[in-house]
């Protein structure tokens, strides 16, 4: 019996970006922003529902701009990460940051009870992701097992600077064993990609992470039992942010889980600098002459 499965959209970091050019300037032919891509790529896959966190301040402006096309396709349900709201009722700060993507799936919990996915609400990840992602979840029956997709680091870099990637390590099986954040990966003229601040050369071929994971409910506890260690230590700290691949990371070390990394061969495409969005309109331009999105 396959489970029932859920897609939580991590969208409360749109807060303070909310109405800047990367969150609503319409793309590709069909003028909707990435978030249509994501909500419709789920339906298709088979997602039975999906999940906003977002900040209860524009929920209205969310909703209308991308809720009620969700609503339209799956059940929808909108969850506030609240900064006030700490796992283990602990003592709320006064800031302006939220606390980061584990503290905002947590905030989620009480909507979710079976299998789910998680990403970022600014990012496009491929139909195939969401049709990987989907599978494992639905006949995943370890509560201690997870899964990541995996990205060829290749099809994830901008033309236009930088860029930070989780560059995966796997054993024989395909399960990870660890990844390292690299902050400012290039690409040079003669076309080597390289780690710009750790000197360090990488292989396109290379296995990274773009923050879609797949989790079972377990997840929930993991997530608070860490926060009561990071709360103490960096509570007097305005700008520390509680984040989901270290929760991970520290699954792994206790071995409380394991992650299974599901390769795709999609191509991500985000909107890291103004000047990318000229390369998404003409992929998603691409995209629809091939007959996809057409019901966009």
């Amino acid at each position: 019996m396959k489970n029932k499965t859920t897609l939580l959209i991590m969208a409360a970091g749109m807060g303070s970006r909310f109405g800047s050019l990367k969150q609503i300037t319409p793309l590709g032919p069909h003028k909707k922003a990435l978030l249509h891509y994501t909500i419709y790529d789920a339906v298709q896959a088979g997602f039975d529902k999906i999940v906003f966190i977002i900040r209860e301040s524009f929920a209205e402006e969310f909703k209308n701009f991308v809720g009620k096309y969700a609503e339209n396709l799956v059940e929808t349900v909108y969850c506030y990460q609240d900064m006030n709201k700490l796992p283990g009722g602990l003592p709320p700060i006064e800031r302006e940051k939220p606390w980061g993507t584990a503290h905002a799936i947590w905030c989620a919990k009480d909507a979710i009870h079976e299998p789910f996915a998680a990403l970022n609400a600014d990012d496009f990840y491929g139909s195939d992701a969401f049709v990987k992602a989907h599978d494992f979840l639905a006949a995943n029956q370890n509560e201690k097992e997870y899964c990541l997709i995996g990205y060829r680091l290749a099809s994830t870099l901008s033309e236009n600077g930088t860029v930070s990637r989780g560059v995966c390590e796997v054993d024989k099986d395909y399960y990870l064993t660890a990844v390292t954040e690299c902050t400012k990966i290039g690409t040079l003229p003669d076309g080597t990609i390289k780690d710009e601040e750790l000197g360090k050369v990488l292989n396109p071929d290379d296995v990274v992470s773009m923050n879609f994971w797949g989790f079972m409910p377990t997840v929930f506890g993991e997530i608070e039992k860490q926060f009561q260690e990071f709360y103490p230590q960096n509570k007097d700290n305005l700008k520390s942010e509680f984040y989901i691949p270290k929760v991970v990371d520290q699954v792994l070390k206790e071995k409380a889980a394991k992650v299974k990394v599901l390769k795709t061969d999609a191509k991500w495409f985000g909107i890291t600098y103004k000047e990318d969005t000229p390369g998404v309109n003409a992929a998603l331009a691409a995209f629809d002459a091939e007959g996809k999105y057409s019901n966009l």
